[in-house]
């Protein structure tokens, strides 16, 4: 399993945005804090998961350009959140999250998640509306300026 999602996370290179407007699949995680996250946590809001893993070379490429979006943009109604999909959860995620800085949250999830959003390798970005639809998904490595016309997008939607 682990060798497919590496092809796959080698694969990944595109970026699409779902033909209409779906809600985004709810989530019910754990952050390495040990409390639970919920993507209705973040009704009203635009998010911004990153999907991926630590044994993901390219994840490890999106982690500054996720931590310096999520400190210009967390006054601003939207969140980023990095959900884990390593099999060997907070044993693995909590030593790389903080060996490599990441400072937005840190949940543990699994890679069936990631692919209820879309996504076909890792990392996956999916930005998720005010409204709780799945505005649009990039798959690998995005760059800033991608990041913010995605969120710029997506914070057009009405809140619910």
């Amino acid at each position: 399993m682990r060798l497919a999602l590496v092809a796959a996370c080698l694969a990944a290179c595109g970026e699409g945005a779902p033909s209409a407007p779906r809600t985004a699949p709810p989530f019910e995680l754990p952050d390495l804090d040990g409390r639970t996250v919920r993507l209705s946590d973040y009704a009203g809001r635009t998010l911004v998961i990153d999907f991926w893993a630590t044994w993901c070379h390219p994840c490890k490429e999106q982690i500054p350009v996720l931590n310096a979006f999520h400190r210009a943009m967390s006054v601003q109604d939207v969140a980023v959140v990095g959900i884990a999909v390593d099999v060997d959860g907070e044993e693995v995620v909590a030593p790389f999250a903080a060996e490599h800085g990441i400072e937005y949250t840190v949940l543990l999830g699994d890679a069936s998640l990631a692919f209820a959003y879309g996504a076909q390798g890792f990392p996956a970005l999916a930005v998720v509306d005010p409204a709780g639809h799945l505005h649009s998904l990039h798959l690998g490595v995005i760059t800033r300026a991608q990041l913010e016309t995605a969120v710029r997008e997506a914070r057009a939607q009405p809140a619910p």
